[in-house]
Formats: C-alpha cells, structure tokens, sequence
C-alpha cells in the first residue's frame, strides 16, 4: 500500500483529530463559574462557540488557537457574522472536566456550535443533541475515514480540523547518553525504564490523569486493526463472542507493573492535569519519557521548543511502536438558536481553503484529503507509521463500548488503587450494558 493511501481503512473504522486547542479528555468531579470565559461582541448576527481555552505562558504565541482564530476570522469576513468564544478550562483535578461542561451546555442547548472530544461526540450524539453535518460542502472532501469516525446511527455529527495521533516524546540524547534504542515492544520500554532508573531518574515516565489509556489501547488493539481482520473482530465484541476485558488486560496489566517499579508515580499522575503534571520535568530534562498529542510538538506552549533533541514515536506494542489515534470534532446542537450561521461557519472553517491555512499554521494531519503539509522533523517517525496505514485507533463508533473515554476513567482507578481483575470487571460490566440497548 502507497502511503499517499495511508489513511484508507475500513470504512466501518472511525478516526478523526484532536482538534488544535488541547481539549482534556473523559469525565471528573466538581466544577466552578470561575473557569468560564464569555468573549462579549455586540454585532447582532452572531454564532456561539463553545471550545477549550489552553493555558499559556505570558509573551508566548498560542499557535493553535491562531490557527483556529485565523480560520474564524475568514468565516467573520466572509459570512457576515460575528463568532463569540465561550471557553473554558479545568483549573484542577477536581474541578468539572470541560467534557462535563460541553455536555452541560449542549443538553441546555446553550451554544450552536461546541469542539468535542470522542466519548462526548458519542453521548451526545445517542442522546440526539447533535446535527447531521453530511450535508455540507466541506464533508465532500474529508477522508474517508474521518467521515466514517464521526458517523453515529448513520450521522456525521463532528468534523475536526485536524487528524491527530498520541505518541511518546521522546528525549533522543538521554537515549543516546545511555546507549538505548528506541523501544519497539513493551518488554523494550521496560527495559529502556530499568536502565533510566538505575542510573539516578527516579521516574522515567512522566504522566497525567488523561493520556496513559494510550498505552492500553496501544497494546488492545494493535492486532485487531492491523492484522487483517477487523470487521470480524469488532462483530465478535459486539456479539459477546468475545470480550473487551481479554483485549484490554495486557495493557493495563504493563500499566501496573509500570506503576509497581515506580516507573511511573500514579499519586501524581492521578491529580496532574496534562502537560502541566509532567511538562516542566521533561522540558528540564529530568524525565526521558511523556506522552502527548501531535500538535504539542508544533506549538512552544507544549513541548514546540526543547533544548534537546526530541523525536516522537509510536506506543509499545506486539507489532512495534503504535500510533493511536482518537475522534474529536466540532458539532453543532440540534437547536442551536443560530443554526443556519453555525452550519454556515463551519462550512468555512472545514473549507479547503481553510484547512490549509489551518494545517500550514500547525503543520498537523488536515482531515481533507486535499491538504497535504509537511511534518516537523521530531514528528516523522510517528507520521512514518500513519503513512504506511499502521495506527490504532482511540475512538470507533462501530464498537459498541465507547472507548476513549472509558478506558482513560478505568485506568483512573488503576491509579487509584484498583486492581487490574477489578479494572477488567469494569469492561465487562460496560460490555453487558452495550449488549441489553
């Protein structure tokens, strides 16, 4: 296979990007006004969008968030209307999620327009609080398997402005000072772990309360969508002839032993939020190992500017390092108060003509597959593998246990002190439920 077809997979397979702006992922406690912005504009035609705000350093150019504003900015001109942000952002870990703020706001139908990760795109979804987007023009030129990531009972209800995939970056000097090779296996990064440790770094890998599913879902899945049988294999879970629980095992049974060498401090990871927990470490070049997404290696508010070396390659897994990729994506509320201008807006947001600019801007994977950008040198040996067709997928609206999300909450409660036969009971209880509905 060419990798000019690199993303053609099954149509069934679902798999879209992160969107740009750092959204966090799955669901929390609590919650605060506080956290919430309203960007005021008096133009009476107006769209209500509601989006993550990302953190960022004072005199530091927030590269994302220009690549979305310069997109909105052509909607503005060239619709007429105006687009006023309502953002927000957790403060900590136990404040409310911004995946518990969205669903809030789109089940009070308070915005038109909401960026959503992909157990919320899910939910909302089934509960019929999403427009079919299949209808615009910008649909026609998607790829085929981000249209089929985001179709839900036969629906496109999100679109995302880029394709995203999660992989480890890596510190290719303190690799270099001590003679490893880049883990392919999980038995290689524990041993690439060993050899840290032993030579004075407490904790190689720095993690957070979001993103350590990725090495789960890394291990679960990495036969089923590359080994020639996926359809069958997605039609067996969905049976009950086989379970979640087998696939997922492996995985979290390599977090434990992670957790049990001190490889990975799961006190902090449990209350860190992501890059924050562990960015500063890595940065400073005490931790060798975190995991992020693909546009936090483009952009200085993540890991855009190290003084080091920094590659970024696949999770471990039986068929070498793993890019994973979830669904993420901007939806429009059944009743949004605006429609008309929302479905408008995005129409010109998801543009062609947009997405380059977009995809220019970020140098990220643009959902069209019109729009081809280059890829920074520190992100080819994770694009080297989407472009050969090999990836996992985080998010797959076919399954009938929604994965993204449930996955990155079990793996809360292995940090927490479950254990792995009780994290596996989890996925066999959500694995019933799917099958009663």
């Amino acid at each position: 296979m060419s990798r000019k077809s690199g993303f053609r997979k099954l149509g069934l397979l679902c798999i879209a990007g992160m969107a740009a702006l750092s959204i966090v992922a799955c669901g929390g406690k609590g919650g605060s006004a506080d956290n919430l912005i309203v960007v005021e504009d008096e133009v009476k035609r107006e769209v209500n969008l509601f989006s993550p705000m990302e953190k960022t350093e004072a005199d530091v150019e927030n590269v994302a968030r220009s690549a979305a504003d310069k997109t909105i900015m052509l909607a503005e001109e060239r619709l007429g209307v105006s687009v006023q942000y309502v953002t927000y952002t957790a403060e900590d870990y136990q404040d409310k999620t911004y995946d518990d703020a969205a669903l809030d706001r789109a089940r009070s139908d308070m915005d038109d327009i909401y960026l959503l990760n992909p157990d919320t795109i899910r939910t909302l979804a089934e509960e019929g609080k999403l427009q079919d987007l299949s209808g615009l023009d910008c649909a026609k030129n998607l790829r085929d398997v981000v249209k089929a990531a985001n179709v839900v009972d036969g629906k496109l209800v999100a679109i995302p402005q880029e394709v995203v995939a999660y992989g480890l970056f890596i510190n290719k000097e303190m690799f270099d000072k001590y003679h490893l090779s880049l883990p392919e296996t999980p038995d290689d990064f524990l041993e690439c772990c060993r050899v840290f440790q032993e030579n004075g770094i407490e904790t190689p890998v720095g993690a957070n309360r979001w993103w350590l599913e990725t090495f789960v879902l890394a291990q679960a899945y990495a036969d089923l969508y590359n080994g020639g049988n996926t359809e069958a294999e997605i039609a067996a879970l969905n049976s009950g002839e086989s379970k979640y629980s087998d696939y997922m095992r492996p995985g979290f049974e390599f977090l434990q032993e992670l957790i049990d060498k001190g490889y990975v401090d799961a006190e902090k990871a449990y209350v860190s939020e992501a890059i924050e927990g562990e960015g500063e470490d890595f940065l400073a070049q005490k931790t060798p190992i975190v995991m992020a997404y693909w546009g936090a290696a483009n952009t200085e508010t993540a890991y855009g500017n190290p003084d080091f070396e920094m590659l970024v390659i696949g999770f471990p897994s039986s068929r070498g390092q793993m890019p994973v990729m979830p669904m993420t994506g901007f939806g429009i509320g059944i009743n949004a108060e605006h429609g008309e201008d929302a479905r408008a807006v995005l129409d010109v947001i998801l543009s062609d003509e947009a997405l380059q600019i977009y995809a220019e801007t970020n140098r990220v994977i643009s959902p069209s597959k019109n729009v081809e950008v280059e890829c920074i040198p520190a992100l080819k040996p994770l694009n080297d593998r989407i472009q050969d067709n090999i990836y996992v997928l985080g998010a797959n609206a076919g399954m009938n246990v929604e994965q993204w999300g449930n996955t990155c909450l079990i793996v809360r409660d292995l940090l927490n002190g479950a254990t792995v036969d009780e994290c596996m009971e989890k996925f066999d209880q959500l694995q019933e439920e799917a099958m009663k509905k």
